[in-house]
């Protein structure tokens, strides 16, 4: 395994970060990011957003190679957080009532949103009403005092904040550097309809989901919301390669984000030693990980989403709801989460597997 290891790094990671001062158009959309992250942090702070973490993962996630193509992904953002928190707003409150409630809603809420992921031409908006839903449901089981309605805001103010950043930087990005190094054009999204086997995969989500609750009950896991997300986030596999059965697509994510929350959590972990609670150091060290992280997402072939999960690992760590209260606790129960989220995925995928092979094929 390590001998593995060792040869995935040298082959695919190390040639990436050899490229990593080369001007053209992958270092703009390096630099883009880098810089729409610092502008969110500060926007974030600036209007007292919670989750100053999320603002920048906003400002990192919607960026695209033109400022139109930004702009679309962040209205999608906006759309999304808003519907999913509505129906957070109708639905919680009710739900966390009792354990079995909340599990069926956490179930029913994060399978549609990740069918509409799978499926429609607007998928970005339903992936982020699944999540903000899941967000604000685990929130509240974890703290039953949280307000809600300010939670749901707040929620709201993040991405507005990172989507503001990002479509900032993009523009600037459009009318100067990138008429030089223009981006690679866009794939235009497409609408699937009806899908047996991702309303199967996104059922799959849906159970793995419901299991959230009663773990938190149960051992009181804290930042449980960030295993939710993970849920979702990779069991996002194109249709064409789901079949009977997600688990080999799925397993191959998993093992991404893995090693890119390793890589990511490592480097994070050595800049929180240096920084010993200095800010700038912080910032400095949030840049340099995301350079990293984007440089490593656009290689290309098998590593961009290691490269997405590398950057995750970045934020959840080292931005901090405020630079005068820096602790690694919140930081290493995220990533924790991030990894039960992993460990809960698989077994439901490999029940499903096994059970499958034993199913008659449906006829097409």
């Amino acid at each position: 395994m390590q001998r593995r290891l060792t040869q995935f790094f040298q082959s695919r990671v190390g040639r990436a970060l050899s490229t990593f001062f080369t001007p053209g158009p992958r270092m703009i959309d390096e630099l883009e990011c880098v810089a729409s992250v610092a502008l969110a942090i500060l926007l974030a702070h600036t209007i007292g957003a919670k989750s100053v973490a999320w603002a920048a993962f906003t400002g990192f996630v919607l960026m695209r190679g033109h400022v139109a193509q930004t702009l679309l992904r962040g209205l999608l953002r906006i759309v999304g957080t808003a519907v999913g928190a509505g129906a957070a707003l109708l639905i919680v409150p009710y739900a966390v009532r009792s354990l079995p409630m909340a599990s069926l809603a956490a179930a029913v809420m994060g399978a549609i949103g990740l069918y509409g992921m799978l499926t429609a031409k607007r998928a970005y908006a339903w992936l982020l009403l699944g999540l903000t839903f899941e967000l604000i449901l685990l929130d509240t089981l974890e703290h039953p005092a949280l307000d809600t309605l300010a939670f749901a805001q707040t929620r709201l103010l993040e991405v507005l904040a990172g989507t503001a950043a990002c479509v900032g930087v993009s523009l600037i990005s459009t009318l100067t550097v990138r008429r030089r190094w223009p981006a690679p054009p866009a794939v235009p999204a497409q609408r699937i309809g009806w899908h047996r086997d991702a309303a199967r995969h996104a059922a799959q989500a849906g159970v793995t989901l419901a299991l959230l609750p009663p773990l938190h009950a149960l051992f009181g896991i804290p930042q449980l919301a960030q295993a939710s997300v993970t849920v979702m986030t990779v069991m996002i596999v194109p249709v064409a390669r789901l079949g009977r059965s997600g688990l080999a697509p799925v397993s191959k994510r998993l093992w991404h984000r893995a090693l890119g929350c390793i890589g990511g959590g490592a480097l994070a972990a050595a800049v929180l030693v240096v920084a010993h609670g200095s800010a700038p150091v912080l910032i400095a060290g949030t840049c340099l990980g995301v350079a990293i992280g984007r440089h490593i997402e656009n290689a290309g072939g098998r590593v961009p989403y290691l490269g997405l999960q590398f950057t995750l690992a970045i934020l959840v760590t080292l931005v901090p709801d405020s630079y005068a209260e820096v602790a690694i606790r919140p930081a290493l129960e995220r990533l924790t989460s991030i990894f039960i989220g992993m460990a809960l995925i698989e077994p439901v995928l490999l029940v499903w597997h096994f059970a499958s092979r034993r199913m008659p094929a449906a006829a097409s």
